[in-house]
């Protein structure tokens, strides 16, 4: 019995779009596996590149640049984190066990630590070039660390910005702040006030404060050789480390202070100003700031 065309359920035309849109096959189900695959193949090279450059970065530190804390071995504990995280995501199956709500929340958390990193460096760059007006009455060193070959690096940049305020400025008297640590010959503010006399500073300008161990204490103890409230004081330190400075000099009641930036050692940029954001949450959570 021959059958109408009329008599077909789905015309012609509709069936081969019906067919051809719900087409499927392995090919299809490859591609939409390549699709969910990409996302984590991305995220493992990522990981991957950070863990070396945190461990090259942790090991250039070490045998090249010198170090005054071990603050350094931070980076080599991040390429261990980042290099650990690289290893779980390469394996699909590992991932499979981590449950839905935990890998949300990890992802939530990285995702805020990392807007608050960059919120507080984005205050400490804020203040890395900063120049303070002629006139002051005092300026206050800030110590780091004193070697038995004279001042570390970052010392030696503070005391040669000093020294150039204090020969443009001849009636500014300056304290020299900090005490002796155990791996220290001298403490920090005997060997500045010897390395200012010998550049020509009279040593009647120049004022001990010799008992601080912290940037802190730096600014208290200081804050007893002149009057905090009346004087015009202008802190000298690094540029890392002039957000923090000028902050506490500030809740301490340092009524006229301005910040005068030092230079750093560029290669450690990144070390100091990832030890710096630990400082400033520090002193934020103790009340300092």
């Amino acid at each position: 019995m021959k059958r109408n065309k009329n008599d077909r359920l789905i015309p012609f035309e509709q069936s081969r779009k019906v067919i051809y849109l719900d087409k499927r096959g392995k090919g299809a189900r490859d591609r939409e596996d390549i699709k969910k695959e990409n996302p984590r193949v991305a995220a493992v090279v990522t990981l991957g590149i950070l863990a070396a450059i945190c461990l090259l970065y942790c090991l250039s530190i070490a045998f090249f640049m010198g170090y005054g804390s071990r603050f350094f071995l931070v980076w080599g504990g991040m390429a261990v984190v980042f290099g650990a995280g690289a290893i779980l995501l390469s394996r699909r199956q590992w991932v499979e066990l981590i449950p839905g709500w935990l890998r949300i929340a990890f992802v939530s958390c990285c995702i805020v630590m990392a807007l608050c990193v960059c919120f507080v460096e984005g205050l400490i760059l804020g203040k890395w070039n900063a120049k303070a007006e002629p006139g002051a009455d005092y300026l206050v060193v800030l110590g780091a660390q004193w070697k038995n070959s004279g001042p570390s690096y970052v010392l030696k940049k503070r005391l040669d910005k000093a020294l150039d305020y204090l020969q443009e400025n001849p009636d500014t008297y300056v304290v020299v702040s900090g005490g002796q640590g155990s791996n220290e010959p001298i403490s920090e503010a005997a060997g500045m006030k010897r390395y200012l006399a010998e550049r020509g500073i009279a040593e009647e300008r120049i004022r001990m404060e010799e008992q601080s161990t912290s940037t802190m204490e730096n600014l208290t103890y200081s804050a007893m050789l002149f009057d905090k409230e009346q004087d015009h004081i202008v802190v000298v330190t690094n540029n890392f480390h002039m957000y923090r400075a000028l902050g506490i000099a500030k809740k301490q009641g340092y009524a006229h202070v301005e910040g005068l930036s030092a230079g750093s050692y560029p290669g450690m940029i990144p070390n100091n100003l990832l030890r710096e954001f630990g400082g400033v949450v520090k002193d934020w959570l103790v009340g300092n700031l």
